[in-house]
């Protein structure tokens, strides 16, 4: 029980889902289970209640996002309103490799030519993994 009334005790895999880090709660359960979620830099089950003020990291490799928790809440809202129950703590290098990542993709293929042959794709393939392992 939480020591404050006004404040309810959420599970981390909820509070992710509702200020739409995850599409969906299970998928926030998974990445809690694989360890990609941690608070103050201990690794987190789903369970685990979320308190104010704490840090989350979130690995979405290859990106680090890091947020601290303004509020928990239990309901999903909308995304403008999200915003006010989580700060976004990230640091500009991690922003850099997201944006990196996303302007590299439209070179390997044009719209309109169709699916990539296999060895396309396994260039392709290979591209990624060298990305996500740096």
């Amino acid at each position: 029980m939480s020591p404050d009334p006004e404040i309810p005790e959420i599970r981390i895999d909820k509070f992710l889902w509702a200020v739409r880090l995850y599409k969906t709660r299970s998928l926030a359960s998974d990445e809690c289970r694989k360890g990609r979620i941690s608070i103050n830099n201990i690794p987190v089950k789903p369970s685990r209640v979320v308190t104010v003020n704490e840090i989350i990291t979130v690995r979405k490799p290859p990106v680090t996002f890091t947020f601290r928790v303004i509020k928990p809440i239990e309901n999903r809202v909308s995304a403008k309103l999200a915003a006010g129950f989580i700060e976004d703590l990230t640091p500009e290098e991690e922003r850099m490799k997201l944006e990196i990542k996303h302007s590299v993709f439209p070179a390997f293929r044009q719209k309109g030519l169709g699916r990539p042959t296999k060895k396309e794709r396994r260039n392709l393939d290979r591209f990624i993994d060298d990305l996500e392992s740096t």
